[in-house]
């Protein structure tokens, strides 16, 4: 019998995308935005799939060995007050204890693994926490603030993620080489803030009010980025947004080669994978 070799394409990266855990008719579900789905898919060039909000799930050891990247994405929930050490948050706040204890146990191991991270809005909050940081629970209560929520909810879905306001771009950072020259706006959607800073992180913008909008963590083995705003809403027409998600896909392609031994290549086409 003779066999004939074959060309086996390249696998495409792993990235892991966390869920919210939700009641769905009557029954505990873990549920995941498609925006996000599809950025990692499309722009990052690497497989999504979706992470479920349940601690006692999840092997870290087991995920880590079998994972290139991972995505916390946004959420309609806040973390609980109580995980940094403030007072509760009021009872009509949508909280996600599933969440919070899945994430804020698993972000110390992805970090110290060398595992690719993107934060992005309640991403970026459960990093800075993660990393010993709080939060202000209503960032348009604070004086000279910004009000930073998304505004009309009777507007077209879409509408809630036209640009809000520009970015102060730190010079010399991860963010600084994806935005280039030029002044750069983002969208908004966000109730919670930064107060403190967690300690490792690396300030990468700020609002026109001087809040934190996306961060870095200094050391980190591979790259980890947050940010406050929502580019998965905006690969469509955002240079920024598709620049995330490609610096994220190629880390997370550098992560595969490492974990599979496989021949780095940053920049590939769709017909290579």
């Amino acid at each position: 019998m003779v066999f004939h070799s074959t060309t086996l394409s390249r696998p495409r990266p792993v990235v892991v995308i966390m869920t919210d855990r939700v009641e769905l008719d009557g029954h505990a579900a873990h549920v995941g935005f498609h925006g996000y789905v599809r950025a990692v898919s499309e722009v990052a060039q690497a497989l999504p799939l979706l992470l479920p909000a349940a601690v006692d799930a999840i092997d870290a050891e087991s995920l880590i060995a079998g994972i290139d990247g991972v995505l916390l994405t946004g959420s309609p929930s806040n973390v609980a007050a109580e995980r940094y050490g403030a007072s509760p948050l009021p009872a009509t706040t949508r909280l996600d204890a599933d969440r919070d204890a899945t994430v804020l146990a698993l972000i110390p191991k992805l970090i110290a693994s060398g595992v690719p991270v993107l934060g992005i809005c309640r991403g970026f909050q459960e990093l800075n926490v993660a990393f010993g940081g709080s939060l202000h629970p209503a960032v348009h209560e604070q004086p000279s603030r910004l009000d930073h929520r998304e505004g009309d909810h009777s507007r077209p879905i879409q509408r809630w993620y036209d640009d809000s306001h520009e970015l102060h771009v730190v010079p010399g950072g991860r963010l600084a080489q994806l935005a280039g020259a030029g002044r750069v706006s983002v969208n908004s959607l966000h109730h919670q803030c930064v107060d403190r800073l967690g300690k490792g992180l690396r300030i990468e913008a700020t609002a026109p009010d001087g809040l934190i909008e996306a961060f870095s963590v200094e050391g980190a083995e591979n790259a980890t980025l947050a940010v406050q705003w929502h580019p998965e809403m905006r690969i469509d027409d955002c240079a920024l947004s598709r620049a995330i998600f490609a610096d994220f896909g190629m880390a997370c392609r550098k992560r595969q080669s490492e974990r599979l031994r496989l021949p780095y290549r940053a920049n590939l086409r769709d017909s290579e994978l």
